[in-house]
């Protein structure tokens, strides 16, 4: 991965120089990085950075991976364990009355990632940069405040969710408990001491462990014509507990931790590709742009396909006998086995296991990222830790913190509620204040939002402004529910 260079970029790491007894200098780029964090491949195909869909056609099967980046890991990201114990609930609650949440969400949540990924190509900075420097800092620092929060609380339910996973397959021999502090030092080890082309394909192989839900779907053996019928027609009850479960699916779809990873990730491959400066950064072509929403189309779409199949398996199986008391991932699993067979209890276990080792990183780092770009720090996945240790320090308090949660006698799923409801409150401001940044013609000049995306980014902040109030009057008018 390539270096900022730019003196207006950099400021002082705190924690390095509490620990330095000198001035503080950075090293060489060789000896700065994390191993070959960028370059070329053996082939001579770029490891990572933006590409084109014309030069990934020329390279077949392989340039077509090498488009798939940023958006396709941000998408398989939201598919984590908590969002797989949502969508088993309401699967198993409503059965297929849900079912049309997946293709009506896609555009939307597609929309506001590509405006997240379209600001970042082309002002060079991570979004908490471009918005701080629009918006009061007040109003962006409760915004950041609040999606950090969520995040932990998010994160140490899908510890929890990964260690429970665990259990499931060895049939309890080996606790859940056992699990955490393990898993969790695995996946601080991968963030602090392997390269970023290293990082970069772990995520994109973790994705493949979403395709256990789109198999399990199959063996559910869904009828065809009600399987069409509920994704076509949407389905409305005036209760309560209904509209709590469309807010909790909105909730975990269009998630704030989103926003921050796609733009961060874009800035990190536009380094791998050797734009070391914000300079440089600046600006992005349209044939590049275009790859990049092929990208996230293809990584939305993605996730998209996993929740419906989710929800699909759990209103086939679970619903269908009369198993509606489903809480989380793991009880899904747990109760399909009887009723779909072996495989299906496997595929779904090996499915919480490999998302939650997707997500995991993936919310502690779009943590660091997030404070880092409003604090002004400097740091990335590519660089070593003791030469940004206050970025990698914040990983490593919130997957230390996530991790405590699970000994604290927290109930994971009130943890998760919990965290649904902030990421529900903080999604609609985040979202208007990003939808007005990309509609700025000061800041995105000819890339500024053109009709579409304008409508459905307003059309989605609209929506999970609505979901955040019906959430919260649902909460105060039945507070037990």
């Amino acid at each position: 991965m390539g270096v900022e260079i730019d003196r207006k970029e950099r400021p002082k790491d705190p924690l390095r120089e509490l620990m330095s007894s000198g001035p503080v200098r950075d090293p060489d780029p060789d000896t700065l990085l994390k191993g070959n964090a960028g370059g070329l491949s053996p082939e001579g195909t770029p490891v990572a950075g933006r590409t084109t869909v014309d030069e990934a056609l020329k390279h077949g099967p392989t340039g077509m991976l090498q488009l798939l980046g940023p958006g396709l890991i941000t998408g398989a990201s939201d598919d984590d364990p908590s969002g797989i114990g949502t969508y088993s609930q309401v699967g198993s609650q409503y059965g297929l009355g849900l079912l049309w949440l997946a293709p009506f969400t896609f555009p939307l949540m597609a929309a506001i990632q590509e405006l997240c990924g379209r600001v970042a190509l082309h002002t060079g900075v991570g979004l908490g940069v471009s918005l701080r420097k629009k918006f009061p800092t007040w109003l962006v620092g409760v915004c950041i405040l609040s999606l950090v929060g969520a995040n932990v609380i998010n994160l140490g339910a899908d510890l929890g969710a990964v260690a429970a996973g665990g259990e499931l397959l060895s049939r309890g021999s080996v606790h859940a408990a056992w699990l955490i502090i393990p898993v969790a030092m695995m996946i601080v080890a991968l963030q602090l001491f392997t390269s970023y082309t290293m990082i970069f394909k772990v995520f994109k192989y973790l994705t493949l462990a979403l395709f256990a839900y789109v198999i399990t779907a199959f063996i559910a053996h869904p009828s065809l014509g009600k399987m069409l019928a509920a994704t076509v027609v949407p389905h409305i009850e005036v209760s309560a507990g209904f509209l709590t479960a469309i807010v909790a699916v909105l909730g975990t779809t269009i998630s704030p931790y989103l926003f921050i990873w796609q733009a961060s990730s874009e800035v990190d491959e536009m380094k791998a590709a050797g734009a070391t400066t914000r300079s440089a950064r600046r600006g992005v072509s349209r044939q590049e742009l275009r790859a990049a929403r092929v990208d996230i189309m293809i990584g939305m779409a993605f996730s998209q396909i996993v929740m419906y199949a989710i929800i699909l398996t759990s209103a086939t199986v679970l619903n269908a006998h009369g198993q509606t008391n489903i809480q989380s991932a793991q009880d899904a699993a747990v109760a399909l086995q009887p009723l779909a067979g072996p495989a299906a209890f496997v595929l779904f276990s090996l499915g919480i296991i490999g998302t939650g080792l997707l997500a995991i990183p993936i919310l502690s780092g779009s943590a660091a990222y997030a404070v880092k770009e409003f604090i002004g720090l400097r740091g990335n996945l590519a660089v070593k830790p003791q030469y940004r240790p206050t970025f990698y320090a914040i990983i490593v308090v919130a997957t230390a913190v996530g991790a405590g949660m699970n000994f604290m006698h927290i109930d994971p799923i009130k943890a998760l509620f919990a965290s649904a409801v902030i990421n529900g409150i903080v999604a609609p401001p985040l979202m208007l204040l990003i939808v007005m940044l990309g509609s700025d013609h000061s800041v995105m000049g000819s890339m500024v939002s053109g009709r579409l995306s304008k409508t459905l980014t307003w059309l989605g902040t609209g929506v999970m402004a609505l979901a955040a109030v019906a959430m919260v009057a649902t909460m105060v008018i039945h507070p037990q529910q």
